[in-house]
Formats: structure tokens, sequence, C-alpha cells
């Protein structure tokens, strides 16, 4: 194993410290968002941005919300999978490459706060609605924030060469 590695490494406690905040914080709009916003009625608060609650049974851009309900079980099978990766992963990564646990960990952190989604409601609570006129994005939280984040600063981070890490 590479020296400073390990499950409860410093940087591993780094990247779970930054996974839990995402969690918490994700968990705490998207309770904000069902206490305070009716389904799918926009507030508007830029021409460009609207608060939408949605309940979103598939994946990215409601891949497969229609499918009859396995896809809960499904998505959370993979959710529980990749999140056993990343955490085996952080934990053995050598103690120079704190740039890609904290990225790791947004991943990990977006990921478990919809995992809590599905496994406690059946559905994961989007609320974030960006547009243009009258194309918009499909609706999003934070954890789908956090992931896209961290996915970017792991394509980054694959760019650096070996004396740059």
């Amino acid at each position: 194993m590479p020296e400073g590695a390990g499950l409860l490494s410093r940087q591993a406690l780094w990247a779970y410290a930054l996974a839990l905040g995402v969690i918490v914080l994700d968990q705490w709009t998207k309770n904000l968002a069902s206490s305070h916003l009716s389904y799918r009625s926009p507030v508007e608060l830029a021409v460009w941005f609207d608060l939408t609650l949605a309940h979103n049974t598939g994946a990215a851009f409601s891949f497969l919300a229609g499918a009859g309900g396995w896809q809960r079980w499904f998505f959370t099978a993979v959710a529980a999978i990749v999140s056993l990766v990343i955490i085996v992963w952080v934990s053995r990564l050598p103690r120079q490459r704190l740039g890609l646990c904290l990225a790791l960990g947004l991943v990990l952190g977006g990921g478990l706060g919809n995992l809590i989604d599905r496994l406690t409601l059946g559905y994961v609570v989007d609320f974030i609605s960006l547009h243009y006129r009258d194309w918009y994005w499909p609706a999003f939280n934070i954890a789908d924030s956090t992931i896209t984040l961290g996915a970017v600063f792991l394509v980054i981070d694959s760019f650096r060469t070996d004396s740059a890490r």
C-alpha cells in the first residue's frame, strides 16, 4: 500500500468529511425544497433560474423514470457499489493525491445524498431548474451538482502528469 494510504489516513478523512458535508447540505436543501415548494410549481428567481420541486424515480435526466419501479433498486445497488469502490479507491491513494481524494469525496457525498433519497423516499428530490426561453435543463439538486463537479475534477486530474501530482 502506498505511503500515507489507508482507510483512515488524513487525506481519506478529508474526503469523508467533504462527503459528509455534501450529504448534510444536500439533505437540508432537499428538505427545504420539499417543505416550501409546491410540486412542479416554479418559483422564478431569475429569468433563467427557478426553484421547481420534482421527484425523479430514474437516473440522470430522468433516464428510466417510467420503468415500473425496478429501477429504484437497480440505481440503489449501483450507488452503493460505486460508493464502496470510491471508499476503497480513496483509502489506497498515496499521500500526495489530496486533490484526487477531494474530487472523489464530492462524488461520494453526492452519490450517497441521492442514495438516501432512493432508500427513504423511492425517488430523488430535485429542485434547481435552469432554462433559456423555452429550453429547460432537467431539474437537479446539490448532490447532482457535486457529482458533476467531482467528475470534472477527476477528468482534469487524469490529464496531470506524474511529475505534476
